[in-house]
């Protein structure tokens, strides 16, 4: 069932021209000249309930701006758009009520008190009964393992702890659907870790809809088999992560450890990627000769002591759409 319906939302902004020097200063109180850009450009698709969805695209690109409108912050220029059955800038009350957000450079903590007074101011506003908050607390401690430093002021926490008490609160009133904005955005590994795993504890075992953007693509790849992608203003891709790996990923990264170093090597059909003397690292496009007589064929003139096979990763395919967006090689029609 689709609870996220936008069909062509378009969000305008107007931009007013400043003239220059005391001349212009003045012309500018008389007349008022601006430009108009376009910040989302007819955008239009559907999220189903339960579903884990990327929303990617370079910075720019209208992401937050995007987010905003369905979470009621903004109000689009044209076009209609429905979060559970409802207009989210025309009843911004009853929508918070069903959603959680989080924005991974703006809190929603108090900054001088301890955390668990947040959970208790939390509590009080979304009017959650004791018995349900108590489980929801408990679970997202145990998850996010946030129990050592709940009674710590919340200006005494690392970002890291900061961020999962952040998806915590956002998801102890239950909503049906959960936003998140950046929400890994300069955490280590391991914090990033536990974020991931329990967003796709409660993506799976709770059915919360998650709309995740995000410059991090192991986000996508471990919480998001579906992505949306944007390029100025405009959705360009909207699929899953497999099937663009398959549109654009058919290169083959080819790792070799030869016994000695054979120097610089210029092979026909071929590209060498990274130079570590002993270890080469290529790119291999599918074509009449397959990965496996590219590697035959260097073994048979180079003393080759191990060789493995890889697909390109997504960010490898990310950053080849984002190449070619910029470039025009491919029309945006014939990504998706």
């Amino acid at each position: 069932m689709s609870i996220i319906a936008v069909n062509g939302i378009t969000k305008t902004y107007r931009q007013y021209r400043r003239f220059p020097g005391l001349i212009g200063s003045v012309r500018s109180l008389f007349t008022r000249q601006y430009t108009e850009e376009d910040a989302v450009n007819n955008m239009s698709f559907t999220i189903n309930e339960g579903e884990a969805v990327g929303y990617l695209g370079p910075n720019g690109a209208g992401k937050s701006t995007m987010i905003k409108m369905m979470t009621g912050i903004l109000v689009p220029t044209n076009g209609d758009i429905k979060v559970l059955g409802v207009v989210p800038h025309e009843a911004r009350k009853a929508n918070a009520q069903q959603i959680g957000v989080v924005f991974g450079q703006r809190s929603q903590l108090w900054w001088d008190l301890p955390v668990t007074d947040s959970f208790d101011l939390h509590k009080y506003i979304y009017k959650i009964p004791d018995s349900a908050f108590r489980k929801n607390l408990e679970l997202c401690m145990s998850l996010l393992s946030i129990h050592e430093f709940v009674q710590k002021p919340v200006r005494q926490l690392s970002l890291g702890q900061r961020m999962r008490v952040e998806i915590a609160m956002a998801l102890l009133h239950e909503p049906k659907i959960l936003f998140l904005d950046e929400p890994t955005i300069g955490l280590d590994v391991m914090a990033k870790d536990q974020i991931r795993r329990f967003l796709r504890t409660v993506n799976r075992e709770r059915k919360v809809t998650i709309v995740l953007t995000t410059h991090d693509m192991k986000d996508i790849e471990e919480i998001c088999p579906r992505m949306l992608v944007v390029n100025k203003g405009s959705l360009v891709y909207d699929g899953s992560v497999e099937d663009l790996r398959a549109k654009l990923g058919s290169e083959r990264k080819v790792i070799i450890d030869f016994r000695v170093d054979p120097g610089l090597l210029d092979i026909p059909g071929i590209t060498l990627l990274q130079d570590e003397g002993i270890r080469k690292t290529f790119l291999v496009p599918r074509g009449e000769s397959t990965v496996f007589e590219h590697v035959s064929r260097i073994a048979s003139q180079y003393p080759v002591e191990d060789a493995s096979i890889e697909s390109l990763d997504i960010e490898s395919v990310i950053r080849k759409l984002y190449l070619q967006l910029a470039s025009e090689e491919q029309p945006i029609s014939k990504i998706g």
